[in-house]
């Protein structure tokens, strides 16, 4: 019983292998099962393709770097990078390659974004990315500036040619209504009075309810019922033509029925004097030095007193000291929280902010203000950016570079495959069976990490990073053997010399690979787009190399070593005979 029960056992973990294998081939290639529902199932995953493989969207952007500060351009031009790198990604757009560059002068920023066909889809990732600032109230203006008063003047000569235009349309109006034209059509027809509708009967109206103008003309006594006013009546709203139709009542309680034929037009001066008079009492903010690049974090919360939702913002410690001092400076003035150059709020200053908490309030709907809070929290830009050229880009040059790394891929596997089989021997032909599990497991991660939006996307490099982690799971199961080789010239058995060379091959397996592991985090956290890419594919391959090497292999080398292999040693590694201890 006890026999039996070592034997079951015996095979548990082989038959693990075995049904991991299948899962990990089906994955990575459910057609060849030939089962319909379930190719149809896991058909969907797909490898994510990089721009140099499935094409995608060439972007280039200009940063404006007017109130940057001089030696800081290139900081602020790092900071627009990692923001829209974090963008894209929250949009599932993995991998996007994003180059700072230097042209003369000029600042930009290199972005491609591969997988994306429409322009516009790309164009507005990177332009939901909001510009945040924080403005404070400039001192009050009393004088206009030279191109303001130019475009008054301009405005003021305009509105008076409209004015004579409207003047004399009334006066033809009137000489038609005098010759008998219907005073009802002409006024359905040319009037711009749009107070009811397009009804230009007043109805009756008592004295102070129109403007002195209008009634100086209509409480005439030496006008009758039903009479055309003989002379157009101007107003501040324009020029009137004017119908009398009946009238009750004496004295001060007189009413008088009348309608009208207007024709709108403004006063030169009186524009003149309103729009200057805005025009300085319109609030003008200057920079403090506090945007997007500062802000730590933002969530969603109510107001207290109306229950509103509002968007509280955190900075960080520069950002929370800057807060304080700009608030100290502005106490009684207004600080205005600018996003994409629009007046979000200009709250007034009442009290020192030391916490470095700001709140933007509106008419937000709850949804808005998540949708704010997500966008903020993605990144603010620190500058303002300007497409200056934009490109789809085909992927014909990428397939061909793919159907080559493929195919460099399979005959360099092949290869391998040989040699391990005609140097190691059976072992070798273990280590290729690990070798096809390798390769299976790789592509079924790729594959399942389609499903999450941060999953790996396919380069180029990234092939190149994957060959190479194939290098390292061959180079791993040679060191095992060679360790396995001196064990059994020892004249250990197979088992023992088995779990020897794993043993003593482990060290040297894991200080390889951790190094490997290290040199790649570094190249993701300081690499651009295809670097990472590289990077990323090279641990991947790494960790499942050392899997398949330590577990994979040993396992399938433990459950085949019989009886007839320890007696045909040379079947199984080595040549020669072996030492006696």
């Amino acid at each position: 019983m006890k026999i039996r029960k070592i034997g079951q056992k015996r095979w548990v973990k082989p038959l693990a292998v075995i049904v991991f294998a299948i899962i990990m081939l089906v994955i990575a290639n459910p057609k060849a099962t030939g089962i319909g529902w379930l190719d149809g199932f896991l058909g969907n995953m797909k490898i994510n393709m990089g721009l140099d493989l499935q094409g995608g969207v060439h972007l280039i952007y200009e940063a404006d770097m007017e109130n940057i500060e001089k030696g800081e351009e290139i900081e602020a031009l790092r900071g627009v990078q990692d923001v829209i790198e974090r963008r894209v990604n929250a949009y599932g757009v993995a991998e996007p390659n994003i180059q700072p560059s230097k042209i003369g002068s000029s600042y930009r920023l290199i972005v491609e974004l591969a997988g994306i066909k429409d322009v516009e889809e790309a164009k507005n990732l990177i332009k939901e990315t909001p510009l945040l600032e924080f403005k404070k109230e400039k001192e009050q203006r009393t004088e206009l500036n030279e191109e303001e008063r130019a475009m008054i003047e301009g405005q003021v000569i305009e509105i008076s040619a409209a004015k004579t235009e409207a003047k004399n349309k009334a006066n033809e109006t009137l000489e038609k209504a005098l010759k008998g034209d219907n005073f009802d059509s002409l006024a359905e027809e040319d009037s711009e009075d749009r107070t009811q509708g397009k009804r230009e009967n007043l109805g009756f109206v008592k004295k102070g309810e129109m403007v002195p103008e209008f009634e100086e003309a209509i409480f005439q006594d030496d006008f009758a019922e039903n009479t055309i006013f003989s002379e157009v009546v101007e107003t501040q709203f324009g020029f009137h033509v004017i119908k009398k139709l009946s009238q009750r009542g004496d004295g001060e309680s007189r009413e008088v029925e009348v309608s009208h034929i207007l024709y709108f037009a403004q006063d030169p001066e009186e524009f003149r004097v309103s729009i200057e008079k805005q025009i300085l009492q319109q609030p003008e903010f200057e920079s403090t030095g506090l945007s997007g690049k500062e802000l730590k974090r933002s969530q969603v919360s109510f107001d207290q007193q109306l229950g509103q939702p509002i968007v509280v913002l955190q900075f960080d410690d520069e950002g929370k000291e800057l807060f304080k001092e700009i608030t100290e400076q502005n106490k009684g003035k207004r600080i205005a929280i600018f996003l994409d150059d629009q007046v979000i709020s200009a709250p007034v200053v009442n009290d020192v902010i030391r916490d470095g908490e700001a709140i933007i309030s509106g008419s937000f709907k709850l949804q808005e203000a998540k949708d704010l809070s997500r966008r903020l929290n993605a990144g603010a830009l620190p500058v303002p950016i300007h497409l200056i050229s934009q490109q789809s880009v085909e992927a014909s040059l990428g397939q061909a570079s793919l159907e080559k790394s493929l195919k460099a891929g399979l005959w360099g596997l092949a290869i391998v495959g040989v040699f391990m089989i005609i140097y190691y021997r059976f072992a070798g032909l273990i280590a290729v069976f690990a070798l096809i599990i390798y390769t299976a497991t790789i592509v079924a991660i790729y594959k399942l990490s389609s499903l999450s939006p941060y999953g790996v996307t396919l380069t180029l490099s990234g092939i190149a990073g994957f060959i190479l982690s194939v290098g390292m799971a061959v180079d791993a199961n040679i060191l095992i053997f060679e360790r396995m080789k001196e064990e059994i010239k020892r004249g250990r058995d197979l088992r023992a010399a088995l779990e020897e060379g794993f043993k003593r091959a482990w060290t040297s397996i894991r200080d390889g690979n951790v190094s490997t592991i290290l040199t790649s985090i570094i190249l993701i956290m300081f690499g651009s787009g295809f670097i990472k890419g590289f990077a990323i594919t090279l641990i991947i391959g790494v960790l499942v190399s050392m899997f398949t090497a330590i577990v994979i292999t040993r396992v399938l080398l433990g459950a085949v070593l019989f009886d007839w292999l320890e007696r045909h040693k040379v079947w199984m590694l080595c040549s020669g005979k072996n030492k006696k201890k």
